[in-house]
């Protein structure tokens, strides 16, 4: 068979009958993208944007799932914690008092707050527990609000009195007695973050006096403070709308130029809101920059195809100089080129977000699903429509390409490698840059590289806030540990009190404990209480009735139900310990997953019926989403490499074409990774993604500029002049386009006040570069020191289409 014939390749030419078959109805197409998109756009309205804290939970987790069992008994990661800071003096003064009082019981009336969580020195569930001399245990509040001001000696008894309760000195009152904190629970289910944080922000408003300062932090608060970007996100789309309009302004000076890229970018974003709205999703705040970066593509592969148009119409008027009207041609030349490497870049960019959701966070799900169909949808609105658009179109009066600064970035990187010598010093260079990355790229932590929060800037107040908490107290970061006994009131158990109370002592060698609270600590100090308060008692009973009468006269002692409730359930089966630590980073959760383990793997076992699980608190749930980050990041990286190879592989029927994607993305990558071990950045559930989507983006220039290759091969039959024709006309094409991405997610580095977007954008920004450099430079380099045979051996059959057999 004749392998220049229809019949010896009947699937391209299958696709190439679809393909004319599509120009033969360009209108009838264009309605019904036209209908698409009045359909998407009216169901924009229904979009909302916000955040919610369990979309940030991987739910499958065991970590996340004892979250779950018990932060409405014990509490959860939805914790406000505020600090009531005294300038001049102590907190032991009556106007001191009073502020901390007015402010706790302000947060306990916050919107959806757990009442029974709350916390505070002048809160009711802080009690003094003494013995009286007739034998019985009595408690009272350390404040009284309704007692009126207390003198300089009542003051110096309070004082002495709250500093000898390890439970509130230290924990609610800071060792300097500056400070004094205020805890709360939020109930997950009722959560509304902006009613919150604007509750919070008028108890500051309304406390704020000279000599004092009052500090805020934890998640409610830290998603408070992102809403609060929302008319920042708007005043950053304007301006990226008219950066990029005067991009298209200052590279094409025609209005073909100006409206159709803008026209495709308008009903590819109708199209993935409206997708959000079916799949009855909400946006993020925080994942923004990844929209912008599906919009961005779309203008770019928009600009290209107008760009190939006008190349199209003066090659066919020099090659033809009848006079005759090769626009329609030219559209249709253009789509045939451009379409088939162009849906081959959409898929890989597809697959960088659709394997995000491999991961087991919810948010991350959800931004897999739209933003893989959203960029999926390109090859429709952008990839079909353009060229069908601007077959319709009249010819436009202008068709002469000016030449701009753009152009000179191709003709630099092909004089760069315009021979074998100088591609191989490329490679070897690009080697080279690749080992060094890999030592560079070993730099990055799983999870947070610093204390605060990676969402927001250092001098933020919220990170201030976090800063002055954790220098003044032990620390305001929890890890809950839950013991759990296989009868009820196991945990009465002497033997069960001696391990939790061995258990803590162990995790207390940690530099990084600032204390921990649990059932061991309060039985010892009441039964200290109850033997005249001789320190030689500060022991745990060998009786389990023992053990129960010092818990029940405690809770006896105190007027307010559930004393016990934040040390043991009800049925006393299951208790939580509480540690203290100053930050959440990556290497400090670390070190606390490992030291539990570490005692479980020594002593888990040595008590019949006790199970000790891990992990709740702030740090529990930190610890499970970094987990699930690194689990993610091991899977996804590996699978978009793998699909994007296979794709490319059978796309062109080579094995080496394949290869050469993957060595390209390999080096980007790893590059990548350098830049965010030198820059401090960890992986963490924010990076994740914004990594996988940069890879399957930054993978288009490549496969564009291989397209090229061989497409000049083709024409020319002489491989360098092929490179450097190649490199040219795409170098534009690609270094054009990365301009476009970057000023698609620019302005969030420029502008943004949260730093987790300037940061992702940021990152969005290295890659593509890094990306642009492997497909000017190491691509064609590739190319010109292997000469593999599907680009040198390659030939058009009756059809038109590249083949290499």
């Amino acid at each position: 068979m004749n392998q220049y014939s229809a019949d010896a390749h009947k699937a391209t030419h299958f696709l190439h009958v679809l393909e004319t078959s599509a120009f033969k109805h360009p209108r009838t197409i264009l309605a019904a993208i036209l209908l698409i998109t009045l359909f998407f756009a009216a169901q924009i309205p229904a979009v909302k944007m916000y955040s919610d804290f369990a979309d940030l939970l991987p739910q499958e987790h065991p970590y996340i799932e004892l979250h779950n069992s018990i932060k409405d008994s014990f509490g959860g990661a939805n914790v406000i914690v505020v600090g009531v800071e005294v300038l001049d003096s102590s907190v032991f003064s009556n106007e001191a008092l009073q502020k901390i009082h007015r402010v706790t019981m302000a947060v306990d009336s916050l919107t959806g707050v757990n009442h029974n969580l709350v916390t505070s020195v002048t809160h009711r569930n802080s009690r003094k527990v003494w013995m009286t001399p007739e034998g019985n245990v009595n408690s009272q509040s350390y404040f009284d609000p309704q007692g009126g001001d207390l003198s300089a000696a009542a003051l110096a008894k309070l004082e002495k009195d709250v500093v000898s309760n390890p439970r509130v000195y230290g924990p609610l009152v800071s060792p300097d007695k500056s400070m004094a904190l205020i805890k709360a629970q939020l109930n997950e289910g009722k959560l509304d973050y902006e009613a919150t944080f604007n509750e919070i922000q008028a108890i500051r408003a309304t406390e704020a006096q000279p000599g004092y300062r009052i500090h805020v932090t934890g998640q409610p608060m830290l998603v408070g403070w992102a809403y609060q970007y929302l008319d920042q996100i708007i005043e950053i789309f304007l301006f990226t709308a008219v950066i990029m309009i005067g991009l298209l302004v200052f590279y094409f000076r025609k209005l073909y130029g100006v409206l159709v890229p803008l026209a495709a970018v308008l009903v590819s974003t109708i199209w993935g809101i409206g997708i959000i709205s079916l799949f009855g999703y909400n946006i993020d705040p925080l994942g923004m920059v990844i929209p912008f970066l599906i919009s961005a593509r779309a203008m770019s592969h928009g600009i290209q195809i107008v760009e190939r148009y006008y190349a199209e119409i003066n090659e066919l008027d020099e090659a033809t100089p009848d006079g005759k009207d090769h626009h329609q041609l030219a559209a249709r030349t253009t789509f045939e080129n451009l379409f088939r490497p162009g849906s081959l870049g959409v898929v890989s960019d597809a697959i960088g977000l659709l394997l995000i959701a491999v991961g087991s966070i919810p948010l991350n799900t959800k931004l897999a699903h739209y933003a893989s169909l959203w960029a999926l949808s390109i090859i429709i609105t952008v990839l079909l429509a353009v060229p069908l658009l601007l077959s319709v179109l009249p010819r436009p009066r202008n068709t002469r390409i000016k030449h701009t600064l753009f152009r000179h970035v191709g003709f630099v990187c092909a004089d760069l490698v315009s021979d074998t010598q100088s591609a191989r010093r490329a490679l070897w260079l690009g080697g080279l840059l690749l080992c060094g990355g890999f030592y560079a790229s070993s730099l990055v932590v799983i999870g947070e590289s610093e204390p605060g929060s990676p969402i927001l800037y250092q001098d933020h107040d919220y990170n201030l806030s976090s800063s002055a908490i954790n220098n003044s107290f032990p620390g305001s970061e929890e890890l809950y540990i839950i013991a759990e006994t296989d009868s009820k009131g196991g945990i009465k158990r002497p033997e069960v009190l001696a391990a939790l109370a061995d258990l803590e002592r162990h995790m207390l060698t940690d530099p990084d404990v600032g204390g921990a609270k649990g059932i061991p600590d309060l039985v010892m100090q009441v039964n200290r209480l109850l033997h005249t308060n001789d320190p030689r008692w500060l022991q745990i009973p060998d009786d389990e009735q023992y053990v129960g009468g010092l818990m029940f006269t405690y809770m006896m002692s105190n007027p307010i139900p559930g004393a016990l409730n934040e040390f043991v359930d009800t049925d006393e089966r299951i208790a939580n310990l509480v540690f203290y630590y100053k930050d959440h980073q990556g290497e400090t959760i670390r070190r606390a997953i490992h030291m539990v383990k570490e005692w479980i793997a020594a002593h888990g076992d040595e008590v019949e019926g006790l199970s000790i699980r891990l992990a709740g608190g702030t740090i529990g749930v930190t610890a499970a989403m970094n987990e699930a980050a690194y689990e993610t990041n091991l899977w996804v990286l590996p699978l978009v490499f793998i699909l994007i190879f296979v794709f490319v592989a059978l796309f062109y029927s080579s094995i080496i074409s394949g290869v050469m994607m993957f060595m390209a993305m390999l080096f980007a990558t790893t590059l990548t990774y350098a830049y965010m071990g030198v820059m401090g950045m960890g992986i963490n559930i924010n990076t994740v993604p914004i990594i996988a989507v940069g890879v399957g983006v930054g993978i288009d220039y490549s496969i564009y500029m291989m397209d090229r290759i061989r497409s000049e091969m083709v024409r020319s039959h002489n491989i360098n002049i092929a490179v450097r024709q190649a490199v040219r006309t795409t170098g534009l094409a690609v270094s054009f386009t990365a301009i476009t991405l970057i000023s698609g997610i620019v302005m969030w580095v420029l502008l943004s006040d949260l730093r987790f977007q300037a940061d992702a954008a940021l990152l969005l920004i290295v890659m593509v570069v890094l990306n642009g450099l492997a497909a000017m430079l190491l691509v064609p380099s590739w190319i010109l020191v292997f000469k593999p045979a599907f680009i040198c051996q390659s030939y058009t059959d009756e059809d038109g289409i590249i083949h290499a057999d």
